[in-house]
């Protein structure tokens, strides 16, 4: 017995440690990333457009432009993802096929991004014609890029709704439409939802895939339209890294990395907060 409470012990130990070793890991980096932001977080940087000159130098154009594809991408990615997971978990028919098709989906939600902007390339630029580095063009291969992570997470909130509440709505004549609208749905919205902005904060910092579709690292001024080419706050990220001038590695870089940060924690404070809404609502 007394060995047992010591491998207990030990094992306690290790895995305080080990989240000790991480906490600090990424304190220490946000720490040294706001430090060096600090001085170049002003309006001025929040308005204008990227310069040569770091003290001219902003993330306007490039912060609209991860704006409006996030925008997009949640636009499509919910009702397809949601879609999906209704039919899979509640119409289709749990056979091999469908555990093929499940599985597969798992599989996608784990492929490199890189491979989903070479996807996005070859299907809406070279098949279907559109202009590399638009709007539509990114928000469709981000798109792409989430659109399995939110089938996986609203199945996983689907199957969480115990069985009885569809009988019990099934039993007092309701047809299985207006189960899944009345019953099933709203009791796994809450997780739905957060799968839903998990994925979004995962699209919106991504690169690899927009290096691909030739979406541009830089532009002057702010996409008007999906059809408008953009630069995304990831883009200009990558391109201050690699500018010969201190101010753009160790001051605009930081900024507009601190800013990606605030937009990221903001939508997973979001997805928290509708997360206990529709919790209560349940109650």
């Amino acid at each position: 017995m007394k060995a047992d409470e010591i491998k207990e012990g030990l094992f306690m130990l290790l895995a305080l440690a080990a989240t000790v070793f991480g906490v600090v890991v990424l304190a220490a980096l946000l720490a040294y990333t706001f430090v060096e932001a600090a001085a170049w977080l002003d309006l001025q940087f929040l308005t204008s457009p990227p310069s040569r000159f770091p003290e001219k130098a902003g993330i306007f154009p490039s912060l609209v432009g991860s704006i409006m594809a996030i925008a997009l991408v949640g636009v499509m990615v919910l009702p397809l993802g949601v879609g999906a997971a209704i039919y899979l978990e509640e119409y289709a028919r749990k056979n091999w096929l469908t555990k093929l098709i499940e599985i597969n989906i798992s599989n996608l939600a784990a492929v490199p991004s890189i491979v989903y902007g070479l996807l996005g390339l070859g299907l809406f630029v070279s098949t279907l014609g559109l202009k590399p580095g638009i709007v539509l063009v990114g928000s469709l291969t981000l798109t792409l890029l989430v659109l399995p992570i939110v089938i996986v997470a609203a199945q996983e909130s689907l199957r969480a709704v115990p069985f009885s509440l569809r009988e019990a709505s099934l039993a007092v004549g309701a047809t299985k439409w207006q189960t899944v609208k009345s019953v099933v749905l709203p009791s796994s919205l809450p997780g739905i939802m957060t799968g839903v902005i998990l994925a979004l904060s995962r699209a919106i910092g991504e690169t690899a895939p927009l290096i691909m579709i030739g979406v541009a690292t830089a532009t002057f001024t702010a996409p008007k339209d999906i059809f408008s080419t953009y630069s995304a706050l990831p883009m200009l990220i990558f391109m201050w890294t690699d500018m010969p001038k201190e101010e753009f590695l160790h001051g605009l870089a930081p900024a507009a990395i601190v800013v990606l940060l605030a937009i990221m924690l903001s939508m997973n404070a979001f997805a928290v907060y509708l997360r206990n809404k529709f919790a209560r609502r349940l109650r």
